[in-house]
């Protein structure tokens, strides 16, 4: 039933709940304590609201944003609390006396205050917004001052409301003793610190503490590129939700041949990029976009198929190359928006096959297979497990935008899975990573979300007050804790690491203080190694564990594991990579031959049905490696899915990035002699000297069109 309200009323947890039942129950009783009057109630009731309110908020409750779409915003309540307290005031027949009227003045100065407070936030906040935000990039051209203090911007409004405190605290007190003094020494406290925090904001609207202009600072970004000159471009837009698209390429275009670089276009996904030390440039308006010096690159790849791809697939002088963020039989997988590229890179000849059996348009010759360069991290199966009991990884995928019961085993089969991984007749130990869009689409997907890991959650406990683990964890205590203040020590360092410069500072201030340094990116990386270490040994090898967020990597988790249970998703083709056994679920009933016939990465699983009764088989193959009948099929599978060891997946790939830059520069260099040759003046023994002319202007107005596609 809680579960039930907790989705109805779109809040994450029970303290969410609790806080905003009393919320909404707090604005009545504040009116009815009013009518009584009752000034204990009163008082009582208008701090519930405050404590709730502010809970709410700093939770970032769903909730909250609700109420402002239905006339209940944040100025409102406030609002409604301080009239409430008018007509406290006013029924304890104040409402002739002199507190009544310096109530009323106060809340109407104050909310006078509330207008050079928003304009002077707003115009902070459109100031210090550059038209581009960039990592990597050296700006020294334009002057980027330090932001203002986040403390003052973050959360703006609702601080300033919150300045109303002592006026309220002082009209209660002043109607409770009838000591007028408390209400007048509130209300002006309230308008001091109103005035206080308009006047603390007006230095930095000051022209030297502002952002450049836009002109500028595109100016400066001109520079740089022509400097660089970059070759090879990523090229990344999607939702808030997407960020892991692009960041399991970062490591391959920092590896990559040339000089690379990083497109974006949402400047919410640049604080959700991880470190890297290749260039970041993001730039949100398509207008800026297009009017960005592409001209040295020669190929750009795509992660992901979005409408804003457009604005860089017209850009003729580069080759356009569709990489994906995974390699799956899901149908996205071969989307006929994929022939607008100019190659389609695959990670082995599956993906290949599955373009010809789609015969969606993606002509054979326009396939490349490349690897998955991402992989090298997995670390191949010893054919023992790593530790005394097996280690299962669950990781389903997300719902999909449709409501095909085959897009996830979540729905049918996940309680079931984790049931008979957590009840299995051999002690298991399992590790659940859910994908990151799970739940943002059905609200069936994240409850059954939400119970699975309220039952990893309860087995975990069950397993700790058991007197075999029990007599494990003492053993193993020292060793965690020092694993711990290892892992606290590691944490400690790599944020002083991550984010250069002061904290508090804008994607301005950042834009200009983010600049490559190699040896501190040798450190992240070798701390990053360390942390990951660490994490793993702050808990027991025998406690199960829910893995949520971008750390620890899912690779990781293939590491730590010796099988899997996922769906038909690009985790099972990449977890082949490591040659453990692993179970598919045929979430659409298909049958198992069926299921295996429409989907090339299970060919060397066990299927599993939704009940999930075939887990067993799944056991037995990581306990007695020696009888598995599908190690030898998963062995050809890896190969077919994920192309050969040798070459290197990172050497195929730059390869394919040399002979789609040899296509480009053959390309425009043939553009280049085919419009020298039209442009070309024609001999006329009749034209006259001022004919000549006309024949440049000709050739100039060609090359001009060449250079960019707009122009008529």
């Amino acid at each position: 039933m809680i579960s039930t309200a907790i989705r109805l009323a779109r809040v994450g947890s029970r303290s969410e709940l609790a806080a905003a039942i009393l919320m909404m129950l707090g604005y009545p009783c504040i009116m009815v304590a009013a009518l009584l009057p009752d000034i204990w109630f009163f008082a009582a009731a208008t701090a519930v609201t405050y404590v709730s309110d502010w809970y709410l908020h700093q939770r970032g409750s769903y909730l909250v944003n609700r109420l402002s779409k239905v006339r209940a915003g944040l100025p409102i309540r406030f609002l409604l609390r301080q009239l409430m307290v008018i007509l406290l005031l006013a029924r304890l027949d104040l409402a002739e006396e002199p507190l009544f009227f310096v109530a009323v003045a106060c809340f109407l100065v104050f909310y006078g205050l509330q207008a050079p407070h928003g304009a002077l936030t707003t115009l902070l906040r459109l100031r210090r917004t550059m038209p581009i935000v960039t990592r990597n990039v050296d700006l020294h051209a334009v002057r980027i001052p330090d932001a203002p203090p986040q403390r003052l911007l973050h959360r703006s409004a609702e601080k300033m409301l919150h300045l109303d405190i002592p006026a309220m605290a002082g009209f209660i007190v002043a109607a409770q003793t009838g000591s007028v003094v408390f209400g007048y020494a509130g209300a002006g406290l309230t308008l001091l610190l109103g005035v206080a925090y308009n006047a603390v904001l007006l230095p930095y609207v000051r022209r030297g503490r502002l952002a450049p202009p836009a002109p500028a600072v595109l100016k400066a970004l001109d520079t740089w590129m022509r400097e660089y000159r970059p070759t090879v471009v990523l090229y990344f837009s999607g939702s808030a939700e997407s960020a892991y698209q692009g960041n399991m390429w970062l490591e391959t275009m920092a590896a990559v041949e040339g000089r690379p670089l990083i497109v974006m276009r949402e400047r919410n996904l640049v604080s959700q990029l991880a470190d890297t030390s290749v260039p970041v440039v993001c730039v949100p308006a398509g207008t800026h976009l297009m009017n960005l010096d592409l001209s040295t690159v020669r190929v750009c790849l795509y992660p992901a198929n979005v409408g804003k791809n457009i604005h860089m697939l017209r850009v003729p002088t580069m080759k356009h190359v569709f990489i994906g963020h995974g390699d799956s039989d899901k149908l996205a997988s071969v989307n006929p928006f994929s022939k607008v590229y100019d190659e389609v890179w695959t990670a082995g000849r599956a993906g290949r096959d599955r373009y010809a059996l789609a015969d969606v348009g993606v002509r054979d010759e326009d396939i490349v297979e490349v690897g998955r360069p991402q992989l090298a991290p997995i670390e191949t199966w010893t054919g023992t497990t790593k530790n005394p009991i097996p280690t299962v990884l669950y990781a389903p995928t997300w719902e999909g935008w449709d409501d095909n019961p085959g897009n996830t085993s979540l729905l049918l089969a996940g309680e079931n899975i984790v049931r008979g991984l957590l009840n299995a007749d051999r002690p298991v130990r399992v590790i659940y990573k859910p994908h990151p869009f799970t739940g943002i689409r059905s609200a069936k997907a994240k409850a059954v979300d939400f119970r699975i890991k309220a039952m990893i959650g309860k087995a975990a406990q069950k397993r700790a007050a058991d007197p075999r683990w029990v007599k494990e964890a003492s053993s193993a205590a020292a060793g965690l804790r020092a694993a711990r203040a290892e892992l606290a020590g590691i944490e400690a360092r790599l944020d002083e690491l991550v984010k250069p410069g002061r904290a508090g500072g804008d994607d301005a201030e950042e834009s200009r203080v983010s600049l490559a340094d190699p040896a501190r990116q040798a450190e992240l990386a070798t701390l990053r190694a360390e942390w990951d270490d660490a994490y793993w040994r702050t808990f027991g090898w025998w406690e199960h564990r829910t893995v949520d967020g971008a750390q620890p990597k899912l690779y990781d988790c293939f590491n730590q594991s010796d099988a899997m249970v996922s769906d038909i998703s690009s985790v099972v083709s990449d977890f082949l990579a490591s040659g453990k056994p692993y179970a598919v679920t045929d979430s659409a009933q298909l049958g198992a031959e069926e299921f295996k016939r429409q989907n090339t990465a299970v060919r060397a699983a066990v299927i599993l049905s939704n009940g999930a009764e075939e887990l067993g088989q799944l056991l037995d193959a990581v306990s007695d490696p020696a009888t598995d009948p599908l190690a030898g099929p998963r062995r050809e599978l890896k190969r077919y899915l994920l192309g050969p060891d040798e070459p290197t997946s990172m050497e195929q790939f730059n390869a394919a990035v040399r002979a789609l830059t040899a296509k480009a520069e053959a390309r425009n260099a043939g553009v280049a002699q085919r419009i020298g040759e039209q442009a070309g003046p024609t001999p006329d023994p009749e034209a006259s000297s001022s004919g000549a002319g006309d024949g440049e202007a000709e050739s100039v107005a060609a090359a001009t069109a060449a250079a960019d596609p707009d122009v008529p």
